[in-house]
């Protein structure tokens, strides 16, 4: 393997290593794929305005998330069950986000347990969680990740459509009650909790986490201000601007168009966070400058551990890291608090100008 300059190539590497199901479960997005490819092309249609003769000798990178401060504001997404792409799947993920001194998002349908990924030693963690028609699972998982440490609850709202691979155990379900799970019936624990998803999910079921966790609780799901004004209402820590990768609803905008609307929304109150099509310390600048509080990474992860395991998510970490840093340098900032809206300009910002007729 040549040296790897670019977070992108991973993704090629990944394609070549893995069977074709699990590459494809893990590339794909929903129908035609328009958002899942609109979601990296919106970031082109962002220009920068860079700020000359600026002492940038000196940048730090450092923020605080929920009151957690970490090296930088690049965090890891969750991702589902990334032992399909590596024997050390969630294990490698959380040393590697440890070492880079950044925060790890375990989903709830990981093939490792809260409990293993706290073995692996210090770190803040947060843990993605779906909402069951069963309530009790959702209280047991809740209070299993508060037990090894876990620092808030992303809760993902858009809800999930998508077929579980039924030879995986998804280990955060094991030795849980479950009710009445069907043991006869061979499609496994991944179908049956795909199956338990609550399509009746709505607003009160934020309140209702509230009531059973101290945890600050993250909305992950939200496109529109609508939804922000009503997730700052209900008493959320914080949002995530996320169209769940592209795997969902097809034609849904870029998580970066939608961002500004939803922090202008927030006003403020609660930090907004991005996550969806960033592969590039220039999109991380992007999106702060449109108000974001940081972004979280996924497929990246998943790409690079497939290729290298910890040392290829450890690189990733590291390349938009040191492009992130080169980016503000060039720009002129500082520091986070010094990028700002003046810094880009986005092509929907104002009305393009209609060429002028050709001369016949």
């Amino acid at each position: 393997m040549g040296e790897i300059t670019n977070v992108m190539e991973y993704e090629e590497i990944a394609k070549q290593k893995l069977p074709k199901m699990v590459f494809d479960y893990y590339a794909s997005g929903a129908e035609d794929q328009w958002t899942l490819a609109e979601n990296r092309n919106a970031f082109s249609r962002i220009l920068f305005r860079p700020r000359i003769l600026i002492d940038v000798s000196k940048i730090d990178l450092s923020t605080t998330v929920l009151g957690f401060k970490i090296s930088m504001p690049i965090m890891i997404a969750p991702t589902a069950m990334q032992k399909m792409a590596h024997p050390e799947g969630e294990y490698a993920t959380a040393r590697a986000a440890s070492a880079a001194g950044t925060i790890m998002t375990l989903s709830s349908w990981a093939t490792s347990s809260v409990e293993e990924v706290a073995s692996t030693g210090p770190g803040i963690r947060f843990f993605q969680l779906y909402v069951y028609k069963d309530r009790n699972v959702v209280a047991q998982l809740v209070r299993r990740a508060e037990r090894a440490g876990f620092k808030a609850i992303a809760l993902t709202v858009d809800t999930p459509r998508f077929t579980l691979p039924p030879f995986l155990t998804l280990k955060n379900f094991e030795g849980l009650d479950l009710g009445k799970m069907d043991e006869a019936n061979d499609s496994g624990l991944a179908s049956y909790v795909a199956g338990q998803i609550d399509r009746s999910l709505s607003w009160k079921d934020v309140q209702w986490l509230q009531t059973i966790t101290s945890l600050p609780i993250l909305v992950k799901g939200v496109l529109t201000a609508e939804d922000a004004r009503i997730a700052v209402q209900a008493g959320a820590a914080g949002i995530i601007v996320s169209n769940h990768g592209a795997r969902q609803l097809d034609y849904v905008p870029a998580t970066i168009m939608a961002l500004e609307e939803v922090v202008k929304a927030a006003q403020g109150r609660i930090p907004v966070f991005l996550d969806g099509g960033v592969r590039r310390g220039t999109d991380v600048f992007k999106a702060l400058a449109l108000g974001a509080s940081g972004v979280f990474i996924g497929r990246p992860v998943v790409f690079s551990l497939a290729a290298e395991g910890e040392a290829g998510i450890k690189k990733v970490l590291q390349m938009l890291r040191d492009e992130f840093e080169l980016t503000m340098a060039l720009s002129g900032c500082r520091s986070l608090k010094e990028i700002t809206r003046n810094h880009i300009v986005a092509d929907w910002d104002a009305p393009q100008a209609a060429l002028p007729a050709p001369r016949l």
